[in-house]
């Protein structure tokens, strides 16, 4: 069973992004837009940290939030950027991912029963990984997550929680801040149990995925609205989960995805 979050004094969600309100019909006039899923993106963090949230990572999501609304348009996505209580992870308390348990339930109290995204970068993507527990959540995309060492961990990154759930993962092959290494290994490990899981590595990119950021935020726009929307995958994407270990974990992110058209 799903876990439910305790309330968090002090977490929000940013101004929602995308979906609600009209458009232009096809016939003319305004329809009306249903909000038909959300996704809810979770900034950096640190692993021990009681300062304030960080207003540079909030500011390094929001390009993502408006990517992933503007593809979405008219078809009822919303993004929310979830503003944390605190900038660290902190051990145990593991502070960010009871934050993002409380933005899925936000979410669920604001539109009702639809399907739910985390997407988190850095330890945003750590918080996505572990707050997947959540009954609303569907799909999972974490984005050069944070991970701590196998050897220095007190015990191994949890993977049952990402049962059942669409999952993926986005690292960049010189990432120097976290170890691309650490989330082949967990990709890895949950693929064992949920088939539904594929990674892509972003060849020569380091931690900011800088270089190739058309196609990062391309492919995470397909993984999105096909998870909450129904649209198919590209062909690489419906290949990297097709495709068994390590073949769907070290999928290369082509240079031009999302210009060529889908095969």
């Amino acid at each position: 069973m799903a876990q439910q979050a305790n309330p968090v004094s002090g977490a929000r969600l940013g101004r929602a992004v995308g979906a609600v309100g009209t458009v232009a019909a096809a016939g003319g006039g305004d329809r009306a837009v249903c909000v038909n899923g959300v996704v809810l993106l979770l900034p950096a963090g640190e692993p021990v940290s009681e300062r304030r949230p960080s207003p540079l990572a909030y500011a390094g999501v929001r390009p993502l939030a408006r990517t992933l609304a503007g593809a979405g348009r008219g078809e009822g996505l919303v993004a929310h950027v979830v503003r944390y209580r605190g900038r660290g992870w902190n051990g145990a308390d593991a502070r960010l991912a009871a934050d993002a348990r409380w933005a899925a339930d936000e979410a669920v109290r604001r539109y009702g029963d639809v399907p739910v995204c985390l997407a988190g970068i850095d330890m945003g993507g750590r918080a996505a990984l572990h707050a997947a527990d959540h009954a609303a959540v569907t799909s999972v995309l974490a984005i050069a997550p944070w991970l701590p060492d196998d050897a220095a961990a007190a015990a191994e990154e949890p993977v049952k929680q990402l049962a059942g759930r669409q999952v993926l993962i986005v690292h960049g092959t010189n990432d120097e801040r976290t170890d691309p290494e650490l989330s082949y290994r967990l990709a890895e490990r949950a693929k064992k149990a949920n088939r539904d899981i594929c990674r892509f590595e972003v060849h020569s990119d380091g931690h900011a995925l800088r270089q190739h950021r058309p196609e990062v935020l391309a492919l995470a726009a397909d993984f999105v609205l096909g998870t909450l929307l129904g649209r198919g995958y590209a062909r690489p994407v419906a290949d990297a989960f097709a495709a068994p270990p390590p073949l769907g974990l070290r999928m290369p992110l082509a240079a031009g995805f999302g210009r060529a058209l889908r095969r």
